[in-house]
């Protein structure tokens, strides 16, 4: 047995032990007893990942009343150090995520990591008796999605999938437009995520004093394969799949999430995408370019229609990033801030001549073709409305992030799970961007059950870690780890 392979089996012997401790026992027993909270009390969070997406989102939890950080987790010495310049020298600071979990004075965790650690810390968290928010995707592989809505639903806590674009203003109005009907029935929806810059693409900065003594690797990995201190992976961990999503689960939850919101739809039948690797060769293993085609079935809510999404990393035009819902009598296009709708209905009559198949008639043909014509669509028929544009700008104080929080405490403060992005929610989210990549990597199409949340043609690998002989992180038991979510 390796020394790796040993390290990992005793972190793994040691979380063990540590939980069945009496001085975890006890606060865990404590934290099951508590109370709901009263609408007049603080909500206490904890961050465990303080990168980029952990300081936006504590920052925006913050944002609301009655809202005190009082503990972060993370696995760069740096980050909390920082955290407590940030938020105050009296924060509680750690690098193993159960000494989060174990204290009675944390009410609810952002759990801001790698996508590989998302159920887990999920799952754990729930357990432990804590609300918890979670980034998107909700979890790293399709088969990891009802472990953490049972643990949720047994739980009987607060949960949020943390795609906070939802909560915008320009969201909710065009929820409103679709519902009202003001676009026809749909039938096709394209949105891209398009960008042409080296942070963009996930090339963060690396900070200077990066090594084995500020970094706890070991931990980072976890049961993801072993390697060698690497601060590249460590720090852009979105470049790799064996700790992110790509650009599917980075960016094309954001775009989904919003589709499904805005139509009440449930998910697509079948996923299929292509691309490549374009631009940005170096330090990856995803590709940086993607399209994905998503067929989405007739439902009570609306007819059938087709999904594209896109991502360009290299995309070095006018870049327009939007969602453009089209329908049979108008189009719906949107963005976080803004929205402009469409109205354009056809005629009732299909009207004849130009390019058209009425000059090759003989003239008796044309004229008994012109009586019927004149005879079944009056004046009135053969002129279209004329198109409409409606324009709708958010707010200037339009807080999509906090906003998102707000319901999650909101839901905390009552005692209930109907959060606007629940498990059940975000999973169904997560599926299709996870099948995006599933279809990418084993170049197939993915049938995907969205009512029942099951996969019709899983892969024979889909239990283990992509590009490796490794159980998956759903299916694999971890140390006392946790990383950063940058």
């Amino acid at each position: 047995m390796n020394s790796n392979r040993r390290d990992f089996i005793r972190g793994v012997t040691a979380a063990s032990a540590l939980i069945a401790t009496q001085s975890v026992a006890k606060p865990f027993n404590i934290i099951r007893d508590l109370k709901k909270i009263s609408p007049n009390d603080k909500i206490r969070i904890a961050t465990i990942g303080m990168g980029i997406q952990g300081n936006y989102d504590t920052q925006a939890a913050l944002r609301n009343p009655d809202v005190e950080l009082v503990a972060v987790c993370d696995l760069y010495s740096g980050r909390l150090e920082h955290a407590r310049t940030a938020f105050g020298q009296q924060l509680f600071t750690t690098r193993d995520y159960r000494e989060i979990l174990a204290r009675p004075d944390v009410d609810a965790v952002l759990i801001v990591t790698p996508d590989h650690w998302h159920d887990h810390i999920t799952i754990a968290a729930l357990k432990a008796g804590k609300h918890v928010y979670c980034e998107k995707p909700m979890v790293q592989h399709l088969n990891e999605g009802k472990a953490v809505i049972d643990a949720w639903k047994k739980s009987g806590k607060t949960m949020q999938v943390g795609s906070q674009r939802i909560s915008s203003a320009s969201f909710k109005e065009a929820k409103r437009m679709i519902a009202a009907g003001d676009i026809g029935q749909i039938n096709y929806i394209e949105s891209n995520n398009d960008r042409f810059n080296a942070i963009g693409a996930w090339n963060y900065s690396v900070p200077p004093d990066a090594t084995p003594q500020t970094v706890d690797w070991d931990r980072f990995l976890g049961d993801a394969p072993k390697r060698p201190f690497d601060p590249i992976r460590f720090f852009r961990w979105r470049n790799f799949r064996d700790y992110g999503t790509g650009v599917a689960g980075d960016l094309f939850i954001h775009l989904i999430t919003g589709v499904h919101f805005v139509t009440n739809t449930l998910g697509p039948t079948r996923v299929y995408s292509s691309g490549n690797l374009a631009y940005w060769k170096e330090h990856r293993d995803v590709p940086d370019v993607m399209t994905s085609i998503m067929d989405y079935p007739k439902t009570d809510q609306h007819e059938a229609f087709q999904m594209v999404l896109r991502v360009n990393f290299a995309n070095a035009g006018k870049i327009s990033n939007v969602t453009r819902i089209i329908g049979n009598e108008g189009t719906v296009e949107f963005s976080e801030n803004n929205l402009i709708l469409t109205k354009k209905k056809l005629p009732i009559a299909p009207g004849y001549g130009n390019y058209d198949s009425f000059f090759t008639f003989t003239e008796d043909v044309q004229k008994k073709f012109v009586e019927e014509y004149d005879a079944k669509y009056p004046p009135e028929t053969r002129t279209a409305e004329p198109v409409k544009e409606i324009k709708f700008e958010a707010p200037k104080d339009d807080d999509a992030h906090a906003k998102h929080f707000g319901d999650f405490f909101a839901n905390v403060r009552v005692g209930s799970q109907g959060t606007v992005e629940d498990p059940v929610f975000g999973f169904r989210a997560a599926a299709p961007v996870l099948a995006c990549n599933e279809s990418y990597f084993e170049n197939k199409v993915v049938h995907w059950d969205p009512v029942t949340m099951t996969q019709k043609n899983p892969s024979v690998s889909s239990g283990k870690k992509p590009g490796t002989g490794k159980k998956s992180p759903g299916t694999l038991k971890k140390g006392n780890t946790v990383a950063t979510k940058s």
